[in-house]
């Protein structure tokens, strides 16, 4: 390996301000659900032009998915469609909420879920849809929104790679009933861990934040803050799923960056899929007209056949040059659990088996420098000319 530093896949960009707000929260004495997230909540809002009564911060997006599940009202045991490519976290939320899950393969350009696979997939037992804005790019929202209309069925946007990602000017996560979101080191906003649930209605989100919270009538900033002590109420069987005011800290800035971060993201997207355009890889799809890219990540598909090497080679020679780099997703489909308690098979949604089997991303973070994004690009061209004899 070189002994350059290791570029990291996913490293956050972490500024000056988000450490002297952390020093300034620990210091305050508050470091659990206080004001600095009400401020989060507030921000995020806006960021989204939403009523501030419409969102509720959480301590992941696996928790939003969870909690809005249940405070959707879907009925015990229904059917939920919803991607094989995406992080075991989407199916596992939806498990937990006592719900079944239902796949619909991919489309083989977007990567998102297909609405025709939707349609087929729809039993008199199915009662919403989880659609994963893969890697930023914005589902047909149009058609999904129709098709969940048509059937009666709720729609939970799952926003884990969208903060930013809009559709014909709409935001992700407005589309559906709620909208997921998650502030994950990795994300384009970081919490370290946390999480957002976005609702259409404000009486819905008013009942997740009670779920978040042990299902307790006050939290515990309003129990214990300098007002007096106030009692509280269980009123449903709930969680501790509550986003802390350290989180938030980090959250304030984050999202004061987001945008300029964003532009950034965008330069280094735009820059891989010009170098990497004559080579034998499979590049992402530009982005659709009228739409915003979150470009959250940067997936290459790297198949032997065409590249003479395969995926799991290509991830370890860049290893071995100092590289980082993840794979989203496999296909939930091959993962051993989901085959032994619901049965499923790869081969059943071939679209997502063949693209989990020849994924890699890239790193692309706001952090990298010029130097980093053009060590990155020299090091794929080494490896797949090493591979093809072009080198």
């Amino acid at each position: 390996m070189s002994a350059r530093a290791y570029v990291v896949f996913g490293a956050p960009l972490i500024g000056e301000e988000e450490i002297a707000e952390v020093v300034e929260c620990l210091r305050s004495g508050w470091i659990g659900t206080g004001p600095r997230v009400a401020r989060f909540e507030a921000a995020f809002a806006a960021y989204k032009g939403v009523s501030r009564d419409r969102v509720a911060a959480v301590n992941s997006c696996t928790a939003a998915l969870h909690v809005a599940m249940i405070a959707a009202g879907l009925s015990p045991g229904a059917e939920v469609i919803t991607t094989p490519l995406t992080f075991c976290a989407t199916v596992n939320a939806i498990l937990h909420a006592g719900l079944k899950p239902v796949l619909a393969d991919v489309d083989e350009q977007s990567q998102c879920i297909d609405p025709d696979a939707i349609e087929a997939a729809i039993s008199p037992r199915t009662e919403a849809i989880v659609p994963v804005h893969f890697a930023g790019r914005p589902c047909d929202m149009d058609r999904i929104m129709a098709i969940a209309k048509k059937h009666g069925l709720a729609v939970i946007e799952d926003c884990a790679h969208a903060i930013e990602t809009e559709l014909a000017g709409s935001k992700a996560g407005t589309f559906g009933d709620f909208g997921c979101f998650s502030f994950y080191a990795t994300k384009n906003l970081t919490t370290a861990e946390g999480g957002m649930i976005l609702g259409r209605d404000s009486e819905r989100i008013a009942r997740a934040r009670i779920l978040a919270l042990h299902g307790m009538s006050k939290d515990a900033w309003h129990r214990f803050s300098d007002k007096g002590y106030r009692h509280y109420q269980v009123v449903e069987c709930g969680f501790k799923y509550n986003m802390t005011d350290l989180q938030a800290a980090l959250g304030l800035h984050q999202l004061a960056r987001l945008e300029a971060n964003w532009e950034r993201r965008r330069a280094l997207w735009e820059r891989y899929q010009e170098a990497f355009a004559d080579l034998p890889i499979l590049r992402p799809a530009d982005p659709e007209p009228e739409s915003r890219h979150a470009y959250h990540l940067y997936t290459l598909r790297v198949a032997a056949e065409r590249c003479g090497i395969d995926r799991d080679g290509f991830m370890q020679a860049l290893h071995e040059r100092g590289i980082g780099t993840g794979v989203h997703y496999l296909s939930l489909a091959e993962h051993p659990y989901y085959q032994q308690r619901l049965g499923w098979r790869p081969e059943d949604w071939p679209v997502a088996m063949r693209i989990g089997r020849e994924t890699v991303s890239l790193p692309l973070s706001a952090r990298l420098g010029d130097g980093d994004v053009e060590r990155i690009v020299a090091a794929v061209h080494e490896v797949l000319g090493a591979s093809t004899g072009r080198g």
